[in-house]
Order: structure tokens, then sequence, then C-alpha cells
């Protein structure tokens, strides 16, 4: 039984990644735990208030979190009804992060996903500054990231960047080849790099990567870093027609550099291609 958490706000942005966890799980055994967080800002109520006022104003939250919450399950139990899914729900007064935290502990959680802004204009960024934040702050759980606009049809292709720097578990690919072998999906390793030949380390860390595969299908792409990192493996992505992008969430790869990117330099995923972030 796989344990899933979906964040959500009530928006269209999270009803979007709820539906894409449930195809995405179609065939698995999983429970579904609906999170809701809620907390006011301080700086707007506090004031000159009253505690009583302050009480009524969490009460009111609390209530509308809690009927919210409600309505999705029965909305899912009536429409999505599916032998392989159970589901709870869980109302939380605290910031987004730390209830997460605390969840994924408490619950054992295999995976955590969540709803983020997709590229609207040009400066838009992919991955909004919640998703940023449970990305750099939570590397205990797999994360996956949706689009709102991103239509879950399936996963023929996954696309795994690489710079093969670092050796690969068998634990750290365990939910890649997992989907992989599920879907019955071909994987597409892309080394972004601006040279590609390998050293030493790089051809060790090829092999092992080769070998944690085992079975599951697989090839090798070069893509030359142009604009950045994020650019070069989103115009891959939507020149393979690839259905997700995994990353594993090492200190000083990839992911630090995207969400870098996505942050200060204002550049981000251009594309509509969910990601699926893998724990170290």
């Amino acid at each position: 039984m796989k344990n899933v958490l979906l964040l959500t706000d009530f928006s269209n942005n999270a009803w979007n990644a709820i539906f894409a966890a449930l195809k995405m799980h179609e065939h698995m055994e999983c429970h579904f735990l609906l999170l809701n967080t809620y907390e006011p800002s301080f700086a707007n109520i506090l004031g000159d208030k009253s505690k009583e006022r302050l009480g009524v104003i969490y009460d009111s939250l609390a209530k509308n979190s809690s009927i919210e919450l409600d309505k999705i399950l029965q909305y899912l139990e009536k429409n999505h009804a599916n032998k392989n899914h159970t589901f709870e729900k869980r109302s939380v007064s605290n910031d987004m992060v730390n209830a997460v935290k605390e969840i994924c502990n408490e619950k054992d959680i295999d995976l955590i996903v969540m709803g983020t802004k997709g590229a609207t204009g040009a400066k838009e960024i992919f991955m909004g500054s919640n998703t940023v934040e449970l990305i750099k702050m939570i590397n205990s759980c797999p994360i996956f990231a949706v689009p709102s606009e991103h239509d879950f049809k399936g996963l023929n292709k996954i696309l795994f960047p690489t710079e093969y720097t670092r050796p690969y578990t068998k634990y750290e690919l365990k939910p890649l080849t997992e989907l992989a072998t599920t879907w019955n999906s071909e994987i597409l390793i892309v080394h972004i790099a601006q040279e590609f030949s390998l050293n030493d380390e790089q051809l060790s860390n090829k092999k092992v990567l080769i070998k944690r595969l085992g079975n599951v299908e697989h090839s090798f792409h070069n893509v030359e870093i142009e604009v950045s990192v994020a650019d070069s493996i989103s115009k891959f992505a939507i020149e393979s027609r690839a259905d997700i992008i995994v990353l594993i969430n090492y200190k000083h790869t990839f992911i630090e550099k995207l969400t870098r990117e996505a942050v200060v330099k204002k550049v981000g995923f251009h594309t509509q291609i969910p990601l699926l972030v893998l724990p170290q």
C-alpha cells in the first residue's frame, strides 16, 4: 500500500494535481491523504482586534477547511471510485512546510503531490514559490509537481536528466523504476552538459545507473546547455514528447540550479510537463 499526500488549497491547480495523481496510480494500491493548511497572516489580522476576534477568525478558517475537504472526498468517492484507492482528510493550522514534515513522519508518506502554476507568459516561472520552498526544505520524500494545465494521459516516456556526478542507490531510483515498470515506460536518460566526454568516475556512475535500471527500457541522449539548465531540459522534454521529468534532489546539482534560476533569474520550465523530485 502506497501512502500519497495530496496538498490542496482548493484551487484549480490543486484539483488538477489530484486528478493526475489518481490517474498515475490507477493500478496501484494507494491510501490518499488530502491535506489543507491554513494560517492567517498576523500582520493583517492583529491590529486592534481582540483575542476573541482572532479566535473567531481561526474557527472560521478551520470550519471552511473541513467543509471544503469533505466536498473533495465526496466528489472523488462518487466520480473516481477505485477499489485500489482509499481516502482520508486532514485540516491543519500550520504553515505548509511544517505541516507536510509532520504528516510525512506520522503517516510514512511515500509521495507528496501538489499543483503548481504553469507558464502563462514569457517570464512566468514553472515552479511557484510554494513548490520551490517544499523542494528546498523536504528531502525525505518524493515530490510530484503538476502544472495547472497539464492533462495526464499516461507515462510513455520518462525524462531523467543527469550529470553522472554521483552513484545511484537502489532506494533513490525505486520510485522511478516502479513508475516505469507499472506504465511500461521508456526512460530517456539525458546528459545535460557543455562537453560530453566522461571521466572515470562518471563512467562508473553510468554503469551503476544501467545496473539499477535492470530490465526497464531506457535510452541515452546528450543535450548541450544553451541558455540555462532549465531551458535545455524543458526544450528536450518537448522535443522528445516526454510525459514527466524526474530529478534527484542532490545538493549542488540540477535541482539546486533549477530552484536558483526560478527564484533569482526568473527562468523556469516553460513547459506543461510534470516534475517528480526524488530525495537523495
